[in-house]
């Protein structure tokens, strides 16, 4: 059974960091992989993606010299480095590796 698990959500401060992580497990995920927003009453959104051997990366533009996106194939593991988080960064983060999607883990940042 595939299963992706995000971790790492929270409380912050504006001008704080948090790193979320997905961890997946039931197969080897050997393509891109994503990270995907959803604030209250929004759509979901693309935060950023990574290739397989993490050499090719893509941001929003709302992401790009804040957050860092990587990922640890011996691991099954992705994370999101986000850095000068802003209110406007608050919401459910999910990862999506492969058409698969985890449940979300919830980041705020309070002003």
């Amino acid at each position: 059974q595939v299963q992706l698990v995000e971790s790492g959500g929270g409380l912050v401060q504006a001008g704080g960091s948090l790193r979320v992580s997905c961890v997946g497990s039931g197969r080897t995920f050997r393509l891109y992989a994503g990270w995907f927003r959803q604030a209250p009453g929004k759509e979901r959104e693309f935060v950023a993606a990574i290739n397989w051997s993490g050499d090719g990366t893509w941001y929003a533009d709302s992401a790009k010299g804040r957050f860092t996106i990587s990922r640890d194939n011996a691991k099954n593991t992705m994370y999101l480095q986000m850095n000068s988080l802003k209110p406007e960064d608050t919401g459910v983060y999910y990862c999506n590796r492969e058409g698969y999607w985890g449940q979300g883990t919830q980041v705020t940042v309070s002003s």
